[in-house]
């Protein structure tokens, strides 16, 4: 039987969204191959604005479907709840979780020895550049590994993981990572407006300059610490700044505690706490 190229899209809140404008505006996939189950009316609408056939249940899907993908892009605490109404794809379809801290043991619970993906993508996506961490079960070939990849490099880069367990680090790192950043542009505006400059100002400036750091950091061929040097006069106005964010406690050891903080949190999630 010819290889069904159908997607279904369990969930359309931001991020199941973000797939699928990704989906129909960078990776060229048809709006007529993506159905998607929602049970709230105004996401479904939203959803079916742009074309893809939609649900408010499982039960509304067509008997003969047979989907390439079942992506499950709803809240963590109702996977286990949903899934027994997708049971019926497991034989030709890749199962692809986006529920944060949702281990596949879970998946596996009610689907059995089908093709699980666990994916992590990242607010960033939502403009098509997130960072997207995966790792497949044991049960998933090549060709699902392929397409998968595909679906989700609408969204941003994937990086495939060698352990599951990995899963949950890259949850602390660019799963949180995006909201240290925004916090730190915050922090950056309120330092702008205590040396006198005007609100509107400091957060132009602030938002800029991470936004131009981050974007040379990504394309320099420099590593971010050369780059730091590049920037940093001796006993110049950075090396000033430098020496408060290098003190105890430093940058580097709040950063630290607080990726240690968002893994141990991801770490529950998966046990259910």
């Amino acid at each position: 039987m010819e290889q069904s190229e159908e997607i279904v899209l369990v969930g359309c809140g931001n991020m199941g969204f973000a797939l699928l404008e990704g989906w129909l505006d960078r990776a060229g996939i048809p709006a007529a191959q993506i159905h998607v189950v929602e049970p709230a009316e105004s996401l479904r609408h939203r959803a079916a604005a742009r074309g893809a056939t939609v649900y408010d249940d499982a039960a509304g899907l067509p008997a003969a479907l047979r989907p390439r993908a079942v992506i499950i892009a709803v809240k963590p605490q109702v996977v286990g709840s949903m899934l027994g109404a997708y049971r019926r794809f497991r034989d030709t379809s890749v199962f692809v979780s986006i529920a944060a801290g949702v281990p596949i043991s879970t998946f596996e619970n009610t689907l059995g020895n089908a093709a699980i993906v666990r994916a992590m993508p990242n607010m960033p996506a939502s403009i098509g550049m997130g960072v997207i961490a995966a790792f497949g079960s044991t049960h998933i070939d090549d060709n699902q590994t392929g397409f998968v990849t595909d679906l989700l490099a609408a969204v941003g880069s994937v990086h495939w993981l060698a352990e599951e367990r990995l899963v949950d680090a890259a949850t602390a790192i660019s799963g949180s990572g995006p909201a240290y950043l925004f916090h730190f542009i915050e922090c950056l505006t309120d330092a702008g407006i205590a040396v006198g400059l005007p609100a509107g100002t400091a957060l132009a400036l602030a938002k800029q300059t991470v936004g131009g750091a981050a974007a040379l950091a990504s394309t320099s061929a420099f590593s971010p610490a050369e780059l730091r040097q590049q920037v940093t006069s001796p006993n110049g106005t950075t090396a000033a700044a430098l020496d408060v964010l290098t003190s105890e406690p430093s940058l580097a050891d709040l950063v630290k505690r607080a990726a240690a903080a968002a893994h141990r949190r991801a770490l529950e999630l998966a046990l259910g706490n």
